[in-house]
């Protein structure tokens, strides 16, 4: 693999790439950002997962003149939620570089689109027959369209986008590049490709790169703010010989790392910016059993060949369905029992179903451990801790005054009770699952009630709600209670176990292309 500074990126491009995580250029991505910057047309075969979006998304951002307020590269997607998709990861690279991507599709009021348009995009991603609308109206310049990308090619065709396509590109300059991804190659796409591209080059990313080996894979909801406290909680009840914990950037490493060795874990580092000899350490101890988790990047973690790894863990989901796989092997070598667990935010479900989707595994959901779970698992460490302390030859007589001084007062079990829990507490006494108080709802009994201010205004309908609850917030579309659509707003009942996932995954998404607002509701008798 290849790192993304090795590429002809200015500056703003890299930082824009470094603020998204990503630290290494996946195998489409190495082939495919020098051959769009030479100006060479591209066909790349790749599933969604492979960073395909990256892989065009770079270059055309690097290729933007931002002083030239005027549309300079065209995105074709086949859905608006790929659209969406698109621009804001395009948005977030971009931003340092200060370029401004627009995403049109069919749903939204086509007069904010014009606006938006004349207020001035260097990039625009649309769907085929929205974006036609457009260049019909004259609401898009496109003269100094450079790029033109096909994305998901292959889906546009089977969606029936074939005229609307060909449209699109009467519309273009005569000297424009042409990248197209399409994960199948059908007669179709080889005869646009034939009809409208210079030389291509061919870029292949084969699905038998992404297989996975046979390791015990499941993963945990957990929310942003409690992702440490999780993995603890996790640390604590898995038995967890030798680990690597995966995070996406440098920073997350020491972060974590600094975290982990405060709460008393055997953790250690291992990122690029590590000296050779720093590096050297931190792997030595890790295969003499001193240091239980390494705490790295995907960069440094490369060429790691321990073979008794027990467990691999992301803290931070990968950005692309190879990088799961390469982390996932680390673990389960030589016939031993690999073991895989992934933390997943809400805003991660989508990755998460995508590394599903492409790699043909359906990782397993499994609930944090209990506090009670956790203390009971800790019991006999905590009870052998004791026994090696009475048996050795500490000097304990200062204690031993103390207690006899507190015996006066309290009972020997107590006062042994309360001496384990100052000992002791720090590791699992915070209590992450009371994260929210939704308080009274109006619900049935078991389940919070949220108020959203989208209804049949976004042509939504019960079935097509709960779908998107499901989809966002990683759960069964049973467990999506009671739904009242209105013009403007809707209510929702999920159970209260899910709730705070839920919350999380919505209040910022989008659904039908509008923006989601999402409140607990105020109890019925209440208004």
């Amino acid at each position: 693999m290849s790192r993304f500074d090795q590429f002809a990126l200015s500056k703003e491009i890299l930082k824009g790439i470094q603020d998204i995580g990503f630290e290494e250029a996946s195998p489409i991505q190495a082939e495919c950002i020098p051959a769009v910057l030479r100006g060479e047309d591209v066909i790349g075969q790749a599933q969604t997962g492979t960073g395909k979006t990256a892989a065009f998304g770079i270059p055309v951002l690097e290729r933007i003149d931002t002083s030239h307020q005027a549309v300079q590269a065209m995105i074709l997607a086949p859905t608006r939620e790929l659209a969406i998709q698109v621009s804001e990861e395009m948005r977030r690279i971009g931003r340092p570089k200060r370029v401004k991507t627009l995403p049109i599709y069919g749903g939204q009021a086509i007069g904010r689109q014009i606006k938006a348009l004349q207020q001035g995009v260097h990039v625009v991603i649309g769907t085929p027959g929205r974006l036609l609308d457009h260049l019909r109206r004259g609401t898009i310049d496109t003269s100094s369209v450079e790029i033109m990308v096909l994305d998901e090619a292959d889906e546009m065709l089977d969606m029936g986008f074939i005229d609307d396509i060909e449209a699109v590109f009467q519309y273009l300059p005569k000297q424009r590049q042409l990248l197209l991804f399409s994960a199948t190659m059908p007669t179709t796409i080889r005869q646009l490709a034939q009809k409208y591209m210079r030389k291509p080059k061919y870029i292949t990313v084969n699905r038998g790169e992404v297989t996975v080996p046979v390791i015990k894979q499941v993963y945990y909801r957990v929310l942003e703010n409690h992702k440490i406290d999780a993995l603890c909680r996790i640390l604590d009840s898995e038995e967890v010989d030798l680990s690597i914990v995966f995070c996406r950037t440098k920073k997350g490493v020491d972060e974590l790392t600094d975290a982990l060795q405060a709460r008393g874990y055997l953790a250690g580092g291992l990122h690029g910016d590590l000296a050779q000899q720093q590096r050297d350490r931190v792997m030595n101890a890790f295969r003499q059993g001193e240091v239980e988790l390494l705490v790295a990047t995907d960069v440094a973690a490369r060429g790691i060949d321990v073979g008794s790894v027990s467990h691999v863990i992301n803290f931070d989901i990968p950005q692309d369905v190879e990088s799961y796989v390469h982390r996932i092997g680390r673990t389960g070598r030589a016939g031993r029992k690999g073991f895989a667990l992934t933390l997943v935010t809400p805003r991660e479900m989508k990755q998460l179903r995508t590394i599903e989707q492409e790699t043909g595994v359906k990782l397993r959901a499994r609930e944090l451990p209990s506090l009670e779970e956790v203390a009971a698992k800790q019991q006999q460490s905590w009870m052998g801790q004791i026994e090696e302390i009475v048996k050795s030859d500490a000097d304990l007589s200062l204690f031993e005054e103390m207690i006899e001084q507190m015996n006066e007062k309290l009972s020997a079990e107590k006062v042994a009770a309360a001496a384990m829990y100052l000992a002791f507490s720090e590791r699992f006494v915070k209590n992450i699952d009371a994260t929210y108080h939704f308080g009274e709802t109006g619900a049935s009994p078991g389940m919070v009630r949220f108020f959203i201010n989208v209804g049949r205004n976004a042509n939504l309908n019960p079935q097509e709600l709960a779908k998107a609850i499901a989809e966002h917030a990683g759960i069964g579309l049973r467990q999506v209670g009671k739904i009242n659509i209105y013009d403007r707003f809707s209510f929702v009942e999920v159970p209260e176990d899910v709730a705070p996932f839920v919350y999380e995954a919505l209040r910022q998404s989008k659904i039908n292309g509008a923006r989601v607002n999402m409140e607990p509701a105020r109890p019925r008798n209440k208004g």
